[in-house]
């Protein structure tokens, strides 16, 4: 599907949870927020291995 801006923007509703994750060579950092853009929890600092990844994944679940 070809979705311009306003497409994108408009699928996003007062249920929606937006997690975004900012990708470094060795340390990532996740942030969770709705769809005001108001923080659920602090910032969450992982790094490049396959266990932090897993607890990742495991922070999604809880947020």
């Amino acid at each position: 599907m070809n979705y311009n801006q306003n497409d994108k923007i408009a699928q996003i509703t007062s249920q929606t949870l937006i997690i975004g994750v900012d990708i470094a060579k060795y340390k990532h950092v996740a942030r969770a927020q709705d769809f005001r853009g108001h923080e659920f929890r602090k910032a969450y600092h992982f790094e490049n291995t396959n266990s932090d990844f897993n607890h990742f994944l495991g922070w999604t679940l809880f947020v």
